[in-house]
């Protein structure tokens, strides 16, 4: 049997980072991910809002490095947790348990779009990407990152 998802959306809030009583870190976020076809009625594409969590050291990676309105594409499984309600009634919740989070932009763009998340914007045609997946985020590879000047222009040296 097979439980694998990959979503590609905005983060609507920014994560939220708890810690279990065994200090063991949890985030949760939601994913804006618009659908690929457009509705018969409006002619607008619909976007769903998925319930996000990653733990340990993806949760601790995506508090620290996502925020609001950042594209960010999340590789998991998917959860139906069962769960009651102040009323007593039965409830259901679908959420994805987050197993590698990715950035879907550079920072350039990301601080480009710097916009209030009210409508869902159009992003056109889903982007195609000609490089590897990178590598997931693993704790001890953290200092492995060198930060970049300002001068940085963003061009490839080749």
């Amino acid at each position: 049997m097979l439980n694998r998802i990959v979503l590609m959306g905005r983060l609507t809030r920014d994560p939220e980072l708890r810690h279990t009583q065994s200090n063991i870190a949890v985030a949760s976020f939601t994913l804006a991910c618009d659908r690929d076809f457009k509705s018969r009625d409006t002619g607008e594409k619909q976007t769903d809002f998925i319930d996000i969590v990653a733990w340990r050291q993806t949760g601790e990676f995506v508090s620290k490095y996502f925020t609001k309105g950042r594209m960010a594409v999340v590789e998991g499984r998917l959860q139906i947790r069962d769960w009651t309600d102040k009323e007593g009634n039965k409830r259901k919740s679908a959420e994805v348990i987050a197993d590698n989070v990715y950035f879907g932009d550079s920072k350039r763009d990301a601080e480009a779009n710097q916009s209030p998340y009210g409508s869902t914007p159009s992003y056109g045609a889903a982007p195609s990407f000609s490089a590897p997946a990178p590598e997931p985020f693993a704790a001890s590879s953290e200092s492995a990152f060198a930060p970049l000047s300002d001068d940085d222009d963003g061009e490839l040296p080749f």
